[in-house]
């Protein structure tokens, strides 16, 4: 069984990204690893270059303004690097996307169980939103739960809408949940460098009139907007511990400040008792 790994990334060190660490985190998994690297406005594509592995190959490409909707270049680069790769199965990660080593063994054990069964296109991955601090994930239904990260090569799965999960010729995949989880750290920035990030991804899904007047000119991200949040206290993966440590910001977190409408608190209570979210939605079919 040969392994791929692929992502993109563009302005990884201006927007504080912890892409070094979703590589080493996906590196000992693949036999392979596939890079679209956007032209970008810092050294993201130097610190690449300089990396010691012989598994990464790094493709370097221009992102199209004339996909400035909906964010359909994250998904247009995804498939530039979901190309090329040559594996059973292709790993995803996103540059903000971590895997924990403790998972590896489940990972691989899955892959290799469902490498000769056909029904199986991928394999979904539960979810760690980290919010605001490396100590709170995030709990409130705008956070998703699941999502395909492995998936089947050479059955025609394509990157589907801002690159969140796939498809294959338009219809949702066929997936096993796997007992593996993605800590995705997107949501913790110093505040200035997520204001930064904020208002240049906005531009590939809205007008730049949008973004100022959604997003605005202020220096740095209020996260007292966050939803409901939970305290983390489990270990982090080992390549982010350095990170974890050198957080240089303050986030006081007030759960009594988030204010919660009675449906949501219901629909909250439900989940929590049956582990079932209502209406939630689900790129994907999991197979029994």
């Amino acid at each position: 069984m040969k392994v791929s790994g692929f992502t993109f990334i563009r302005n990884a060190l201006l927007f504080d990204y912890p892409f070094l660490e979703s590589l080493s985190s996906l590196l000992p998994l693949c036999d392979e690893v596939v890079v679209a690297v956007g032209r970008s406005d810092d050294e993201t594509l130097e610190k690449l270059q300089s990396l010691q592995s012989q598994k990464i190959t790094l493709i370097e490409t221009v992102w199209d303004e004339n996909l400035r909707s909906g964010g359909a270049i994250l998904a247009q680069q995804t498939n530039i690097a979901l190309d090329r790769v040559k594996g059973d199965w292709a790993i995803y990660l996103q540059a903000d996307e971590v895997l924990h080593e403790k998972d590896y063994t489940v990972i691989r054990r899955a892959m290799e169980a469902h490498l000769q069964d056909h029904r199986v296109e991928g394999l979904l991955f539960s979810y760690k939103h980290f919010y605001g601090s490396y100590d709170y994930v995030g709990v409130s239904r705008e956070w998703y739960r699941n999502e395909i990260r492995v998936v089947q090569t050479g059955i025609g799965v394509r990157s589907w809408g801002d690159a969140q999960g796939f498809r294959i010729e338009g219809r949702k995949m066929r997936v096993k949940p796997v007992d593996a989880t993605i800590y995705h750290y997107g949501w913790v920035k110093p505040p200035e460098k997520q204001q930064a990030k904020q208002r240049s991804f906005n531009r590939w899904w809205h007008s730049d009139a949008w973004v100022q007047q959604h997003v605005g000119t202020t220096e740095q991200y209020a996260y007292e907007t966050g939803k409901q949040l939970a305290p983390f206290t489990e270990p982090h993966p080992s390549v982010m511990q350095e990170r974890v440590r050198s957080q240089s910001w303050n986030f006081p977190y007030d759960p009594s400040r988030r204010t919660v409408s009675l449906k949501r608190r219901v629909l909250r209570w439900i989940e929590m008792v049956t582990g079932k979210r209502l209406g939630e939605y689900r790129n994907y079919e999991i197979i029994p």
